[in-house]
């Protein structure tokens, strides 16, 4: 499969004996929406519920950070996903938290994985099947592999800022990058790291709430800046739309591009992060 997957893609491919469906839905405290309860009433036919909490670090006292290989490998299987499989993920806000949830599974060793091109409320819109009734996966066999090579720590993105080695990328508002704007998180300073671009991920979707096509996402990032063609590292506030900007960057022709887990709610929170506002 690739990255993305279009409703008509999927549609045509319900049927298919290998293919797994995964609503990672997930929202803000302040979006006032309750993504399991959502979820239980209407859901894409045999999709599970991919519940990026449940599924991340749970020792770990920052946001939804990667869970051990070992533990992942463990509730993924028992959702009936397994590495045989091909798996498809989407959310109900059309592209937002579903990247994060596909960057979860290719960190860990599984490539046959894409986000459903405008998720829930392009399929709704189209009339295509929903179904409220539970689903009751059949245990399936995921063998995790954690994949470094696009995923970035604390001490990678200290080390990063002497080398200069990627350019910094962060999907967060112009507000919060600048340090206008209060972050939500207690103890978490204002601002951006020194030297990273702001290229906001409301930027990056189509009014249909699909992503953007690669020309135009290619014409956006040569504006930020970026270089398509050099490494590059994603950044948000707690490593969630920092997997959009991620998926447009590949999807634009990025060959080089990984994600910090911890993004701002660390880096901001350190007292050794050198943080810049403007």
């Amino acid at each position: 499969m690739n990255r993305l997957v279009t409703t008509e893609w999927l549609a045509a491919h319900l049927g298919d004996p290998a293919l797994r469906l995964a609503d990672a839905s997930w929202y803000l405290p302040q979006a006032g929406r309750d993504a399991k309860a959502e979820y239980a009433a209407a859901h894409l036919p045999g999709a599970v519920f991919f519940d990026i909490e449940a599924l991340s670090d749970e020792t770990n006292p920052l946001p939804h950070m990667l869970a051990p290989p070992e533990n992942f490998a463990r509730l993924v299987s028992a959702l009936g996903l397994g590495s045989e499989h091909s798996i498809v993920v989407y959310d109900g806000a059309g592209i937002y938290s579903s990247p994060r949830a596909w960057w979860m599974l290719r960190a860990m060793g599984h490539r046959d994985v894409a986000v459903l091109d405008g998720g829930l409320p392009k399929w709704r819109r189209e009339g295509r099947p929903l179904d409220g009734a539970p689903v009751q996966p059949k245990p399936a066999s995921f063998v995790a592999r954690l994949d470094r090579t696009i995923l970035r720590d604390f001490a990678e993105m200290m080390q990063n800022l002497k080398t200069h080695a990627a350019q910094v990328v962060d999907a967060r508002g112009r507000p919060r990058f600048s340090g206008k704007e209060a972050e939500p998180r207690p103890g978490v300073r204002g601002g951006h790291m020194p030297g990273s671009i702001n290229v906001p991920y409301t930027l990056l979707s189509e009014a249909d709430g699909t992503l953007k096509p690669p020309e135009a996402l290619r014409a956006l990032f040569a504006e930020k800046g970026l270089k398509l063609s050099a490494p590059l590292i994603t950044s948000c506030g707690s490593g969630v739309t920092a997997a959009i900007v991620l998926l447009a960057l590949e999807t634009a022709g990025a060959a080089h591009v990984a994600l910090y887990d911890g993004s701002w709610a660390e880096w901001g929170a350190h007292p050794e992060a050198a943080v810049e506002t403007g």
